[in-house]
């Protein structure tokens, strides 16, 4: 009976203990920056009109000017977040030096510390940091070639821009 009494205890203070948990990450997030999720998946077409329309009509992805942007939420709290994804010209240099066909946007937080570690690490950071209203940005190589986007990004401004006009 007495085991069966600290189980319902150590269940009843579970949900306490994880929000401590939590809570302790997300003060170390604001110290140290890490990757949170992905924020963009961006691929050479021949033609991004036509293969965003296909996208579009056969798929369902709601378009914009870049392509399509996907709406979700953050898996602890009720804020909207994105991810955009986005057919680039054939002919596009933006993913130089890389000669890949593709480039992934990593969702962070504190890019300026994670920017610092990648540097200590021997990373190659390929620019500064750049700020818009909709984030900060910064470039890297990974060890195979392939270039890599950071963004910290500001949510809000995607929320105000594509309200009712995303993927979800």
């Amino acid at each position: 009976m007495k085991a069966s009494a600290a189980v319902v205890l150590f269940l009843l203070t579970l949900p306490s203990l994880l929000l401590a948990q939590e809570s302790e990450v997300k003060e170390m997030d604001k110290k140290e920056g890490r990757v949170t999720g992905i924020g963009g998946v961006f691929f050479k077409s021949d033609n991004p009109k036509e293969i965003n329309e296909w996208y579009y009509k056969n798929l369902g992805l709601a378009p914009n000017d870049y392509g399509s942007i996907f709406e979700f939420r953050e898996s602890d709290s009720r804020n909207k977040i994105y991810l955009q994804w986005s057919p680039f010209s054939k002919s596009t240099n933006y993913f130089e030096p890389s000669e890949k066909e593709f480039m992934i946007n990593y969702r962070v937080v504190n890019i300026e510390a994670l920017v610092e570690q990648l540097k200590e690490n021997g990373v190659t950071v390929l620019d500064s940091i750049e700020s818009y209203d909709y984030g900060k940005f910064v470039h890297i190589m990974d060890p195979e070639g392939n270039k890599i986007e950071l963004w910290e990004p500001v949510d809000k401004v995607f929320e105000n821009m594509y309200d009712g006009k995303t993927t979800k």
